[in-house]
């Protein structure tokens, strides 16, 4: 017989039970797991390249100046190239620096036989014309997605382009490892950037999603995101996606990666994102955290992007 106390204490365990098994809150999007299998599978194939023609692919950075989500984003991209076995390089460029030092350092990595991938961190200081730079690039060697010819060829139905801008494709991926369903879905991207929103706008749409963009002119802009199957957050405004703006049972990508003091943290600042994520969670049905949500596959697909420039480059299969 079941004394008294512990008879409650039972019923108490199995109602806390049915509880945790019924809770209304999202499923979180591990972006940090997905990006460690796509990594494990570019390892081996860095390995095999290696072995097969003593080669590896190489990926550079332009580092102009010093934003700190900017570093953050270079240290991710140093530690990962690392950890799969890729040669990795870095120009670092003083905010002072022109135009021309930017495009000399471009030049010399174009050139460059060892390095397969050269990327530019965005965003460049104001001053700066990022589509002259761009344009420098070479095409083969834009792993980053953002030449006009890679952006143009992911808007024209019938081309495609040689890279998909890494961000955009990270979503992407995780919303089609997640069995999340694209396709006729409602899909509303917060920010217009040439670097996340503009792509993934296009991505959605390769994907047959019904897509709508919200951007600082827009007016009522919770009421065109309440109505969001799959809504991608990347406005770099913290916290501005709040609970009332998600139609219950969304998808929610959070792409914002905003530094917020923290003297506590070893670089006196923590990350946050654009949503609200303690009030998304009672909300959608399943939603990324910041950190270890897009920020890790971002990272994943750069690495994918430079080992297909490199099998392509050293005619590797």
């Amino acid at each position: 017989m079941i004394e008294p106390k512990k008879k409650q204490r039972k019923v108490l365990l199995l109602v806390n039970l049915f509880s945790a098994v019924n809770s209304d809150s999202a499923r979180i999007i591990d972006g940090r797991s997905a990006a460690e299998e796509i990594k494990s599978s570019i390892a081996v194939e860095v390995s095999r390249m290696k072995e097969s023609i003593g080669k590896v692919p190489g990926l550079a950075v332009i580092m102009v100046g010093q934003r700190r989500d900017s570093l953050a984003y270079v240290r991710n991209k140093i530690m990962a190239s690392h950890e799969v076995g890729f040669r990795f390089s870095i120009a670092e460029l003083p905010e002072s620096c022109t135009e021309d030092d930017v495009c000399d350092a471009l030049s010399n990595y174009n050139k460059d036989a060892s390095i397969h991938g050269i990327l530019v961190q965005l965003p460049l200081p104001q001053h700066f014309d990022e589509g002259k730079i761009l344009n420098v690039l070479s095409l083969e060697k834009d792993v980053d997605g953002f030449h006009p010819l890679n952006i143009g060829n992911l808007a024209i139905q019938g081309r495609e382009p040689l890279f998909i801008p890494c961000t955009a494709k990270g979503c992407i991926e995780l919303l089609l490892s997640s069995d999340v369903e694209i396709v006729g879905k409602r899909a509303v991207v917060i920010g217009r950037s040439n670097i996340v929103g503009l792509p993934t706008f296009l991505l959605l749409q390769r994907h047959h999603a019904t897509v709508s963009i919200v951007h600082a002119y827009s007016e009522n802009p919770e009421i065109i995101t309440r109505e969001a199957d799959i809504l991608v957050a990347a406005a770099g405004v913290p916290n501005l996606v709040r609970g009332s703006w998600l139609k219950p049972g969304a998808v929610v990508l959070d792409v914002g990666i905003n530094p917020i003091e923290d003297p506590e943290s070893e670089h006196g600042y923590r990350l946050i994102g654009d949503v609200c994520f303690e009030e998304a969670v009672r909300i959608a049905s399943a939603v990324t955290p910041v950190p270890g949500g897009v920020g890790p596959m971002t990272v994943a697909m750069l690495l994918l992007n430079t080992l297909e420039a490199a099998k392509r480059a050293l005619c590797f299969t």
